[in-house]
C-alpha cells in the first residue's frame, strides 16, 4: 500500500523541487531590480514605475510559488515545544492532523474567497493604476490560485508521507527519497 502512496509523493516532491529551483532565480532578479530602482532614483534622479512593479511581481512569484518548496523542506514557522519530543509516528500524526485540519481548510478558503477577485481582474484585463506600470495585474493576482494549487499538491504529498509513517514508522523520509 505504501509503495503506491510513495510514488505519488515522489512525483509531487519532484515537481515542487523543480519549481523551487526555477523560482529561486527570481531572488537574484529582485535584488538586481531593487538596486537598479535605488540607483535610478538617488544617483540619476529618475525612476521607473515598470521596474518597481516588476520587483513586486517577482516578489509575488517567489512567495506564492515557493510556499510549497518551504512546506516540503519543513521550513515553515512551527512551535516545537512538545513536537520535538514525539516519536516518528507521533510527529507524523501531528503533521497529518495539521495538514488535514489547518492547511487544507486554509487553502480551500483562500481559493473560494479569491476566485471572484481574480475572475473580475481577468474579466477587465486589469492593468496597473500607474500610467507607466505593467499591463498585466490580472496575472499577478492569479498567483493566489497558483498558491492554492502548489500548496495543495505539496500538502497532499505531506499528508500521504505522514500516512505512510503512521502505517509503518520505519518508512523514513530519507528512505523514501533513496528508493
Amino acid at each position: 500500500m505504501t509503495n503506491g502512496l510513495t510514488a505519488v509523493v515522489r512525483l509531487i516532491d519532484a515537481f515542487t523541487e523543480k519549481t523551487g529551483a526555477i523560482i529561486s532565480w527570481l531572488n537574484i532578479g529582485m535584488v538586481v531590480g531593487t538596486v537598479a530602482v535605488v540607483l535610478l532614483r538617488y544617483v540619476f534622479n529618475n525612476s521607473s514605475i515598470a521596474l518597481q512593479e516588476s520587483v513586486l511581481y517577482m516578489h509575488g512569484f517567489v512567495f506564492m510559488i515557493a510556499s510549497a518548496y518551504t512546506l516540503k523542506h519543513d521550513e515553515h514557522v512551527r512551535v516545537d515545544i512538545l513536537y520535538q519530543r514525539f516519536s516518528v509516528r507521533g510527529k507524523a500524526i501531528v503533521n497529518l492532523l495539521g495538514t488535514l485540519l489547518l492547511l487544507f481548510p486554509l487553502i480551500i478558503y483562500i481559493g473560494i474567497e479569491s476566485w471572484p477577485y481574480i475572475a473580475q481582474s481577468w474579466r477587465i484585463r486589469e492593468v496597473s493604476a500607474e500610467a507607466a506600470g505593467l499591463p498585466a495585474v490580472f496575472i499577478l493576482k492569479s498567483l493566489i490560485l497558483a498558491l492554492v494549487v502548489v500548496l495543495g499538491a505539496q500538502g497532499l504529498a505531506e499528508a500521504l508521507r505522514n500516512l505512510c509513517l503512521i502505517i509503518d514508522p520505519n518508512h523514513s523520509r530519507g528512505q523514501e527519497e533513496q528508493d
